[in-house]
């Protein structure tokens, strides 16, 4: 092999190599770009469960001021009930 056809094959080997080097930093910085995609999405779904719990502990409290207030009214027509049942009673003897 002559000196020139070495140099040319060590050119050429050396450009295959700039190559796959391009490629593999051009693969990094897609995976680079993925990562910190996903990354803004865990932080977004982040602010959303906080945002989430907080509306459920909201509605949990809600509901329970509504069953305490059910509560209420029940005992109050149970009791309206009674006192109507109380007078008709009275009239019919």
């Amino acid at each position: 092999m002559s000196e020139q056809s070495a140099i040319d094959a060590a050119v050429k080997r050396l450009a295959l190599a700039l190559d796959a080097l391009d490629a593999a930093v051009e693969r990094r910085r897609e995976a680079d770009r993925s990562e910190e995609a996903l990354a803004n999405q865990v932080q977004a779904l982040g602010v959303d469960r906080s945002k989430l719990a907080a509306a459920l502990d909201g509605e949990t409290s809600r509901s329970r001021k509504l069953e305490a207030t059910n509560r209420e009214i029940a005992e109050r027509l149970d009791a309206a009930i009674a006192d109507i049942q109380s007078v008709l009673d009275t009239h019919q003897k």
